[in-house]
């Protein structure tokens, strides 16, 4: 027996998950299921045992769709009612439902039998059918039904009892057997306003009073009402409705250019707006005619990874590359957007773009993005490009200097950067500790920099005098001095506070900082769990963390600092630092014998001249050029505080900001796409559990390529019409539909698992002669 809970303190397993459990329960030899649902869809089927032994379920509150496709040898009983399309598609089980049933009960039903112990809602029976090969359906309602039963009908069996339904105007709703050309309704009670055009009312014989007698005992045991036999079995309460037969429809049915020629009235009420000019159309059109027109949109929606990551690195375009087998070029490719994949990318990005993946989000893990960044820590840089001849400063040698270097040293500018320590890589190489940042990865990387004929000058902070010569000297200059003072409130006792910048700059220098027993660190952001993180690695025996507001820091960098022993406390609002430590508005004191505060740190512009726009005078704003200053730009923390990603993007824009000015025309500006997500078909893509994913470089089939074709060629396997083609361009491939044999049917939309393919309103229509109806 295999029993399952779908909720768990409130969190409830996802309808694929239940389904992919059963279907692992039935491979491993179980029979009997007892399932306590909580809304999941399709229990029940299709699900068959090797050896041909019945499945049972039992189940409580399913979805819709129970027993959707549901095969020989299944019983699926639900304790009570069940949502719509109950035996949807139902190919031989037999279903008890115990209450109500929803709307279109037994729809498109071939076989087995549907039994419900209450009312079925509309739509119930609708295109029932009979292959003679197998036991045709049986649908038995123990009520009554909503509205339009039995619609279009080929084949099968419907029962309608009417128990307690003699109140009602019709216990078949209205309209029933529209359509109906098959199978046979018997019903008790008032058959309403039944389609008379294709059905006509009956009284039984011996043979239909055989099968109702043969097959209500069952009936009425399996939905527990015993008790209402006799008041079932009168016969002649019952009557059957039947499809009429050849010859016996009283109105023949005019066809649609019968219609128009015979029945619509020139100049009638309609003439003021249609003009019509009585040609018909017929129900499938082609080129100019179709409702809808298929474009093949490639890349014309953002994937979430490229739209979350602040450098803009188009990852699903590595993975496409990987799976086409270009290995050395989808490594390559994100050195056009950053120089540091390995060291941020790779370590201590929090990857956003995972985090926005669809993959992760809607089926089961995201792609393996960080990771994959390691594997381009060790690539070699691609020789620049020729030399401009011009000369370009970038004060700073963070993410956001080094990011503006690389991309201007790869176009052929020379560069020079000017850092005021005497080591190089801004707060990756200060401040970050090592055990986040592997330091060999970080000095690969800017020595992959400095291979492009980028220069470096250490011990050269930049004041103002210095600031102009650099501008006489150069073509260009770029500021991206980062963040360098930190940021200290006027707390009483403040001069006992320790600046966390300078704390974390003495750790990673080797210089081991004094450092307390029981440290205080006023800020729970990242950067306060970096400074906890280094206090706890100089022997602190305990840290706590306080903030004013919730911790802003990473999931995962609290939980380390609380699996060494850390405690985070909020709200907290400092009022006073004392010899015995913390104290807020309240009074209350945290104890501890050092304070060190990370609440985030401002730059220095000092040494910039008047006249550069700042924001609260210590960060740049730049003008639509991207400029400061006449050929000054910046990049970076000095503009706003953000990732290192985020510095990373920044750099990047600054120096195509600088080289447009050396080149003499207006920056180059992406316009900014939607980000693909609605039209995604995501069942091209199965589930893997997390011990089964593959190494980073072979995670390319599970990456979606939300919103870029991934050639996967479904599209043009799926035309009915053969009207969808593939060629090839320059360096790539497209994707083309024919409008001579398109018909619009949105078959290439619907299954494109990147939401490449969109329908298209067909507008405007052209007609025969010439008018263009808008």
């Amino acid at each position: 027996m295999f029993c399952i809970d779908t909720l768990t303190q409130h969190e409830r397993m996802s309808t694929q998950s239940l389904l992919l459990a059963l279907s692992e329960a039935v491979a491993r030899g179980e029979t009997e299921f007892h399932i306590h649902a909580s809304g999941q869809h399709d229990i029940g089927g299709p699900l068959w045992n090797a050896e041909g032994r019945t499945l049972r379920f039992f189940v409580t509150n399913p979805g819709q769709r129970v027993g959707c496709m549901g095969l020989d040898h299944t019983d699926i009983v639900v304790e009570g009612p069940a949502p719509a399309d109950v035996g949807w598609l139902n190919s031989g089980a037999r279903i008890t439902i115990k209450g109500d049933a929803g709307d279109t009960a037994g729809h498109c039903a071939a076989s087995g039998i549907i039994y419900i112990g209450g009312r079925a809602g509309t739509r119930s029976g609708s295109l029932m059918k009979h292959d003679p090969l197998y036991p045709e359906p049986e649908l038995w309602i123990l009520k009554s039904t909503g509205s339009f039963p039995c619609e279009f009908m080929g084949g099968g069996r419907m029962v309608v009892c009417g128990l307690d339904s003699e109140h009602l105007p019709s216990v078949l709703g209205e309209r029933a057997c529209v359509g109906m050309v098959g199978g046979v309704v018997y019903f008790r009670g008032n058959p309403g306003s039944f389609a008379e055009d294709d059905v006509a009312v009956h009284d039984l014989n011996g043979e239909d009073i055989a099968f109702l007698s043969g097959g209500m005992d069952e009936f009425l045991r399996a939905v527990e009402r015993p008790e209402v036999k006799e008041r079932l079995t009168n016969w002649s309460e019952w009557k059957k409705l039947l499809p009429l037969q050849k010859g016996e429809h009283v109105h023949r049915r005019l066809s649609m250019t019968e219609y128009r020629k015979e029945k619509w009235v020139k100049g009638g009420i309609f003439s003021d707006v249609v003009d019509d000019d009585f040609h018909v159309n017929s129900l499938v059109m082609r080129g100019d005619f179709r409702l809808r027109v298929p474009s093949w949109d490639n890349a014309a929606t953002a994937s979430p990874c490229e739209y979350a990551c602040p450098a803009n690195i188009p990852t699903h375009r590595r993975f496409n590359l990987l799976r086409e087998g270009r290995t050395e070029e989808a490594l390559r490719l994100v050195l056009d957007y950053s120089p540091f994949p390995g060291s941020v990318c790779g370590h201590v990005c929090p990857n956003p773009c995972m985090e926005a993946c669809t993959r992760g989000k809607r089926i089961d893990l995201p792609v393996q993005i960080g990771a994959l960044g390691r594997e381009s820590a060790a690539l070699r840089a691609n020789a620049p490009a020729a030399a401009s001849g011009k000369k370009v400063a970038v004060i700073g040698s963070g993410a956001a200097g080094l990011s503006a270097a690389w991309q201007l040293a790869r176009r052929g500018h020379s560069v020079t950067v000017y850092e005021a320590d005497r080591v190089i890589g801004g707060k990756m190489e200060q401040v970050i500790p090592r055990e986040r940042l592997d330091h060999a990865v970080l000095e690969a990387e800017i020595a992959r920099i400095a291979s492009l004929g980028v220069t470096f000058v250490t011990s050269c902070p930049v004041d103002g005098k210095k600031f102009e010569a650099l501008r006489r000297e150069n073509d260009a200059v770029i500021v991206a001095v980062g963040g360098t003072k930190a940021r200290v409130f006027p707390w009483a006792g403040k001069e006992r506070v320790v600046p966390g910048i300078d704390y974390l700059k003495a750790v990673n220098r080797g210089e081991h900082p004094a450092t307390g027993k029981n440290v205080i660190v006023i800020g729970c952001g990242n950067a306060g769990m970096d400074v906890a993180a280094g206090a706890y690695a100089e022997g602190a025996g305990h840290v706590t963390c306080i903030d004013v507001q919730k911790p802003a820091a990473f999931d995962g960098e609290i939980a380390h600092i609380e699996s060494l022993g850390g405690t985070l406390v909020w709200p907290f609002r400092t009022q006073a630092v004392t010899e015995k430590g913390v104290v807020d508005d309240t009074g209350r004191l945290i104890a501890g014998d050092m304070v060190i505060v990370a609440v985030g740190e401002e730059p220095d512009i000092s040494f910039l001249p008047e006249g550069a726009p700042t924001f609260r005078e210590h960060w740049l704003v730049p003008g639509e050029d991207g400029s400061v200053l006449p050929g000054v730009f910046a990049a970076g923390d000095v503009l706003r505080p953000g990732l290192l990603a985020a510095a990373i993007g920044s750099g990047a824009q600054a120096a195509e900001a600088a080289c447009a000015y050396l080149e003499g025309r207006e920056s180059r500006k992406e316009a900014a796409r939607p980000v693909a997500s609605a039209r995604l078909s995501l069942e091209y893509f199965s589930r893997v559990r997390r011990a089964d994913l593959p190494a980073p470089a072979a995670d390319d089939a599970r990456c979606i390529s939300c919103g870029t074709c991934r050639d996967c060629r479904m599209c043009l396997n799926s035309c009915p019409e053969g009207a969808v083609s593939r060629t090839e361009t320059d360096g790539g491939f497209a994707y083309v539909s024919d409008p001579a044999r398109c018909i619009g049917c949105g078959i290439c939309a619907g299954v494109c698992p990147c939401g490449v393919w969109t329908m298209k309103n067909n507008d405007p229509m052209y007609f025969p002669a010439g008018r263009v109806v808008a």
